[in-house]
């Protein structure tokens, strides 16, 4: 049984048990609408600039970023950042990402989810919070979670228009244009950390060492 079915499953049984049929019918369906557009949101900060606020957070979470006018001049600048760090130009990529002119810049990408052996996954992302400096990601076949968790370097593709201001705006972008969560939403706020072993901060506990953002100014 996948988790789909789990889920369905448990809620079908506490469903029953209030004496209520198996699913939503469409009055139910069109209440719980209802009740989420009037949800009051509670205090946000104002950000007039959310590239800078972006920057400003993430940065903050020593994540490193870098800013470029288009998509096509991404593989350079990744090219760039993993020679100044003295990483190898291989890895895995999200297949959403196999158009751009990686071969050009000197690297070497599989469009497959991450093996044990791969040390660098570069992804795009759904969206980014500017008060947070943290980037959204939603899974797909074509965009696994794996390949911004197992790898120990983690680069992100962030387009511009794509960063919101607040976590909230994050939500209700992914109501309006997938209708419903994916399987797997993952937030990552930086790189992995722990700070178990006395009170000590230790990067690459969970995740990844370093991760990197790419923001892309414009659409190619």
């Amino acid at each position: 049984m996948n988790t789909d079915t789990a889920r369905a499953a448990i809620l079908a049984q506490i469903r029953a048990r209030q004496g209520r049929p198996a699913a939503l019918h469409d009055l139910e369906a069109a209440d719980v609408e209802v009740d989420i557009g009037r949800h009051v949101r509670g205090p946000q900060p104002t950000i007039a600039d959310r590239v800078a606020g972006f920057t400003t957070q993430a940065l903050a979470l020593q994540t490193s970023v870098v800013r470029v006018a288009s998509a096509q001049d991404v593989p350079s600048a990744v090219a760039a950042y993993l020679r100044e760090q003295g990483l190898d130009l291989q890895g895995v990529a999200w297949e959403t990402l196999a158009e751009l002119p990686w071969t050009q810049a000197g690297l070497a990408l599989q469009y497959r989810p991450p093996r044990d052996e791969d040390k660098l996954g570069i992804t795009g992302c759904f969206c980014a919070v500017a008060e947070t400096g943290s980037l959204v990601l939603a899974s797909s076949p074509e965009t696994p979670a794996s390949t911004h968790l197992l790898p120990q370097t983690h680069i992100a593709i962030v387009p511009a228009r794509r960063i919101v201001a607040a976590l909230e705006d994050a939500y209700a972008l992914l109501r309006a244009e997938l209708g419903e969560l994916p399987r797997a939403l993952s937030t990552v706020s930086g790189p992995s950390r722990t700070g178990d072993i006395e009170q000590t901060i230790v990067l690459g506990a969970h995740g990844p060492y370093r991760v990197h953002v790419v923001i892309v100014d414009a659409a190619d």
